[in-house]
Protein backbone atom coordinates (compact mmCIF):
# COMPACT_ATOMS: atom_id res chain seq x y z
CA UNK A 1 0.00 0.00 0.00
CA UNK A 2 1.41 3.39 -0.98
CA UNK A 3 1.24 6.30 1.44
CA UNK A 4 0.81 9.86 0.16
CA UNK A 5 1.27 12.93 2.34
CA UNK A 6 -1.40 15.23 0.93
CA UNK A 7 -1.69 18.17 3.35
CA UNK A 8 -1.04 19.62 6.75
CA UNK A 9 -4.03 19.12 9.03
CA UNK A 10 -4.38 22.90 9.21
CA UNK A 11 -4.80 23.07 5.40
CA UNK A 12 -8.29 21.53 5.64
CA UNK A 13 -10.49 23.57 8.00
CA UNK A 14 -13.01 21.81 10.28
CA UNK A 15 -16.17 21.15 8.25
CA UNK A 16 -14.27 21.67 4.99
CA UNK A 17 -12.66 19.53 2.33
CA UNK A 18 -9.88 19.67 -0.24
CA UNK A 19 -9.22 17.73 -3.44
CA UNK A 20 -5.83 16.16 -4.16
CA UNK A 21 -4.50 14.42 -7.26
CA UNK A 22 -3.13 11.04 -6.15
CA UNK A 23 -1.91 8.48 -8.69
CA UNK A 24 -4.04 10.03 -11.44
CA UNK A 25 -7.23 10.13 -9.33
CA UNK A 26 -8.96 13.06 -7.67
CA UNK A 27 -9.39 12.22 -4.01
CA UNK A 28 -11.38 14.51 -1.72
CA UNK A 29 -10.40 14.67 1.94
CA UNK A 30 -13.06 15.83 4.41
CA UNK A 31 -12.37 17.19 7.91
CA UNK A 32 -15.45 16.41 10.02
CA UNK A 33 -15.82 16.35 13.80
CA UNK A 34 -12.06 16.23 14.28
CA UNK A 35 -11.56 13.29 11.88
CA UNK A 36 -10.37 13.05 8.27
CA UNK A 37 -12.05 10.91 5.59
CA UNK A 38 -10.87 10.33 2.00
CA UNK A 39 -13.13 9.37 -0.92
CA UNK A 40 -12.86 9.27 -4.67
CA UNK A 41 -14.17 12.67 -5.77
CA UNK A 42 -16.81 11.18 -8.04
CA UNK A 43 -20.36 10.06 -7.38
CA UNK A 44 -20.86 6.56 -8.85
CA UNK A 45 -24.25 7.58 -10.29
CA UNK A 46 -23.26 10.19 -12.88
CA UNK A 47 -19.86 11.46 -11.78
CA UNK A 48 -20.76 14.55 -9.74
CA UNK A 49 -17.81 16.01 -7.80
CA UNK A 50 -18.30 14.99 -4.17
CA UNK A 51 -16.28 17.98 -3.02
CA UNK A 52 -19.52 19.91 -3.70
CA UNK A 53 -21.69 17.44 -1.74
CA UNK A 54 -23.61 18.59 1.31
CA UNK A 55 -22.32 17.14 4.58
CA UNK A 56 -25.46 16.17 6.48
CA UNK A 57 -26.48 14.14 9.53
CA UNK A 58 -27.91 10.65 9.52
CA UNK A 59 -31.66 10.93 9.97
CA UNK A 60 -33.71 7.99 11.25
CA UNK A 61 -37.32 7.61 12.28
CA UNK A 62 -38.35 4.96 14.81
CA UNK A 63 -42.01 5.90 14.29
CA UNK A 64 -44.05 8.37 12.23
CA UNK A 65 -43.45 11.97 13.26
CA UNK A 66 -40.38 11.18 15.36
CA UNK A 67 -36.95 11.91 13.88
CA UNK A 68 -33.51 11.32 15.30
CA UNK A 69 -30.32 12.98 14.05
CA UNK A 70 -26.96 11.31 14.56
CA UNK A 71 -23.46 11.46 13.09
CA UNK A 72 -23.78 15.15 12.21
CA UNK A 73 -21.80 16.02 9.07
CA UNK A 74 -20.70 12.45 8.32
CA UNK A 75 -23.17 11.75 5.52
CA UNK A 76 -22.69 13.12 2.00
CA UNK A 77 -25.57 14.15 -0.22
CA UNK A 78 -24.56 14.27 -3.90
CA UNK A 79 -24.95 17.78 -5.34
CA UNK A 80 -26.62 16.60 -8.54
CA UNK A 81 -29.23 14.01 -7.56
CA UNK A 82 -29.16 13.76 -3.77
CA UNK A 83 -27.76 10.23 -3.46
CA UNK A 84 -26.41 9.78 0.07
CA UNK A 85 -23.19 8.09 1.17
CA UNK A 86 -21.50 7.36 4.48
CA UNK A 87 -18.19 9.20 4.35
CA UNK A 88 -16.57 6.70 6.77
CA UNK A 89 -16.68 3.88 4.21
CA UNK A 90 -18.36 5.21 1.04
CA UNK A 91 -21.42 2.98 1.51
CA UNK A 92 -24.66 4.22 -0.05
CA UNK A 93 -27.86 4.44 1.98
CA UNK A 94 -30.21 3.68 -0.90
CA UNK A 95 -28.58 0.47 -2.21
CA UNK A 96 -25.86 -0.57 0.27
CA UNK A 97 -25.19 -3.98 -1.31
CA UNK A 98 -24.40 -2.67 -4.80
CA UNK A 99 -23.41 1.01 -4.74
CA UNK A 100 -20.59 2.77 -2.92
CA UNK A 101 -17.97 5.45 -3.37
CA UNK A 102 -14.37 4.28 -3.20
CA UNK A 103 -12.92 5.21 0.19
CA UNK A 104 -9.27 5.35 1.24
CA UNK A 105 -7.66 4.86 4.66
CA UNK A 106 -6.48 8.11 6.24
CA UNK A 107 -3.90 8.62 8.97
CA UNK A 108 -2.75 11.75 10.75
CA UNK A 109 0.88 11.78 11.83
CA UNK A 110 3.08 14.43 13.34
CA UNK A 111 5.81 15.91 11.21
CA UNK A 112 8.35 14.58 13.69
CA UNK A 113 7.12 10.99 13.18
CA UNK A 114 7.27 11.41 9.41
CA UNK A 115 10.79 12.83 9.59
CA UNK A 116 11.92 9.87 11.70
CA UNK A 117 10.33 7.38 9.28
CA UNK A 118 12.03 9.05 6.33
CA UNK A 119 15.40 9.10 8.10
CA UNK A 120 15.07 5.40 8.92
CA UNK A 121 14.12 4.54 5.32
CA UNK A 122 17.10 6.50 4.03
CA UNK A 123 19.46 4.88 6.53
CA UNK A 124 18.25 1.37 5.62
CA UNK A 125 18.55 2.05 1.90
CA UNK A 126 22.05 3.52 1.96
CA UNK A 127 25.30 1.56 2.15
CA UNK A 128 27.58 2.59 4.98
CA UNK A 129 30.93 3.90 3.82
CA UNK A 130 34.08 5.24 5.42
CA UNK A 131 32.81 8.84 5.43
CA UNK A 132 30.27 10.23 7.88
CA UNK A 133 28.53 13.54 7.36
CA UNK A 134 27.82 15.82 10.27
CA UNK A 135 24.10 15.71 11.10
CA UNK A 136 21.79 17.91 13.14
CA UNK A 137 18.51 17.07 14.86
CA UNK A 138 15.38 18.17 12.99
CA UNK A 139 12.04 18.91 14.64
CA UNK A 140 8.84 19.39 12.66
CA UNK A 141 5.93 20.83 14.59
CA UNK A 142 2.90 20.18 12.44
CA UNK A 143 0.62 17.23 11.70
CA UNK A 144 -0.02 15.87 8.22
CA UNK A 145 -2.87 14.04 6.51
CA UNK A 146 -1.77 10.82 4.81
CA UNK A 147 -3.95 8.95 2.29
CA UNK A 148 -3.17 5.29 1.64
CA UNK A 149 -3.80 3.79 -1.80
CA UNK A 150 -3.23 0.37 -3.27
Amino acid sequence: MARHIVARTSDIPPGGNKVFGVEGRDIVVFHVNGEFFALLNRCPHEGAPLEKAACVARLTSPEPGVYQRSRAGEMLRCPWHGWEFDMRNGQSWFDPKRVKVRSFPVAVESGQELAQELAQELAEGMAKGPYVAETFPVHIEDSYVIVETN
